[in-house]
């Protein structure tokens, strides 16, 4: 039985904005999925995945190739919203998604285009141990001692989250509140895995 209340939305953003530099020339998040017999670009798998879970939205964040982005995404049950700013950093992308959150949401899952490993359970698992609550209002995975991504934040870190500058991640968060935080046992090294060098 899932420690979920029934109310509980979490929604998912999808950073796929970045400029992808240390996969030049190439947008990282358009090449196959190393090990992928589907052969689909790794942001349609990583937002598969999201959408294959229990998260009830899906809101893409663009940028550098956006058109191309969009178009590997055909088809998918997502969201677009563009960040103009993408070259400032992921915090410019982090404060467009959030803005973008459908009303009512509980909390938001910031995700990353590049980790097409992922398995759905992990998401879940987040989702099962999430409340909002004093020391669960950040869930982030944990796999053979080592923290990854995605991580999900009650909407009470929304501000912050928002407010962040430059190249900073959710992580500047989650080290400044760490009596919110609560590690997730996982047994998926893809929380680990991105792809800097397809």
């Amino acid at each position: 039985m899932s420690g979920r209340s029934f109310e509980t939305f979490i929604a998912a953003i999808l950073l796929a904005a970045g400029l992808s530099t240390r996969a030049n020339p190439r947008n990282k998040l358009l090449v196959t999925t190393p090990g992928d017999d589907a052969a689909q670009p790794m942001v349609r798998r990583s937002a598969e995945i999201l959408l294959i879970s229990r998260v009830r939205s899906v809101i893409v964040v663009t940028g550098h190739e956006a058109a191309d982005v969009e178009a590997a995404l055909d088809g998918l049950d997502v969201t677009f919203v563009h960040n103009p700013d993408y070259a400032d950093g992921m915090a410019s992308s982090l404060a467009v998604g959030i803005a973008a959150l459908p009303d009512g949401v509980s909390g938001a899952l910031i995700a990353l285009g590049d980790m097409p490993k992922l398995e759905t359970a992990t998401v879940d698992a987040l989702i099962d141990t999430f409340d909002g609550t004093v020391g669960r209002s950040i869930c982030l995975p944990v796999q053979e001692g080592r923290r990854g991504n995605p991580v999900l934040f009650s909407h009470t870190h929304f501000s912050s989250l928002s407010t962040l500058t430059g190249d900073r991640g959710g992580k500047a968060v989650v080290q400044a509140n760490p009596d919110a935080v609560t590690e997730v046992a996982v047994a998926d090294p893809g929380i680990h895995l991105d792809f800097d060098n397809p």
